[in-house]
């Protein structure tokens, strides 16, 4: 019975030394651990592309005529852009808005008696899309000239856009890769280590602010519309093992 105890503990012996061993040989060989960073890429750039908008407008109580005056200012606004170097084919006009006015009446007390009809009030918006960036820019601030010639013109802030955003993109792609594998090699030469076999790669938010401003950043990204000079920034995430 003695020597039947002796061999189950031999053999339970035998077998916590195995399963010691292979664990041990198993730490061996098993990487040191991962490392995670976040590369930044980032681009100044001047946008290649400018729509700029205005509109115009007429009111008179008689529907007919309201048009007429209307049309007669669509025509010297074109031929205004025109005179400036635009071409015909990037002038675009919108559909008219019509409204009716109205201005309510009131008695002694000031209870609403009801409302008489004032006239029709017309609206038309003109719009450029060009990329002659710095000849649209000029002539958005120059427009009101048109008031000289009777119109009544409403310019908007011009916005700026590039075309060629996609290209951008994939460059700063591969900055912030470049700057987050470099600054892996840094952790890892600091640790003793070195940079091993890439196991996850995730795209931070894509954000387009003005040059040297103090524009917010956005969690679901921004892009700036109005500003002629931009800068684009782009993150990676990176994560390796460490040999």
């Amino acid at each position: 019975m003695k020597q039947n105890s002796n061999t189950i503990i031999l053999g339970i012996a035998i077998i916590l030394t195995a399963i010691i061993l292979g664990n041990a040989y198993k730490s061996r060989t098993q990487k040191q651990g991962t490392i995670t960073v976040t590369g930044l890429g980032k681009k100044d750039f001047i946008s290649d592309l400018i729509v700029w908008s205005g509109s115009f407008m007429r009111k008179n109580l008689n529907l007919k005529d309201a048009y007429a005056t209307l049309d007669k200012d669509r025509e010297t606004i074109r031929e205004y852009l025109i005179s400036k170097g635009i071409k015909a084919e990037n002038i675009v006009f919108s559909s008219v808005n019509i409204n009716k006015d109205y201005e309510d009446q009131y008695d002694k007390d000031g209870n609403r008696t009801g409302s008489d009809f004032t006239g029709y009030t017309l609206t038309q918006s003109v719009q450029i899309e060009s990329g002659e960036v710095d000849k649209i820019e000029e002539i958005s601030r120059k427009v009101t000239e048109l008031i000289n010639s009777g119109v009544e013109f409403y310019s908007n802030k011009p916005q700026y856009y590039y075309t060629k955003l996609a290209e951008l993109k994939v460059e700063m792609i591969a900055e912030a890769t470049r700057d987050a594998y470099a600054r892996a090699q840094k952790i890892a030469e600091n640790a003793g280590g070195d940079v091993g076999s890439l196991t996850n790669a995730s795209m931070g938010v894509f954000q387009i602010t003005a040059q040297n401003s103090s524009e917010d950043y956005s969690w679901g990204g921004s892009y700036n519309t109005y500003a002629k000079k931009k800068t684009a920034a782009i993150t990676i995430r990176l994560e390796y093992e460490v040999d």
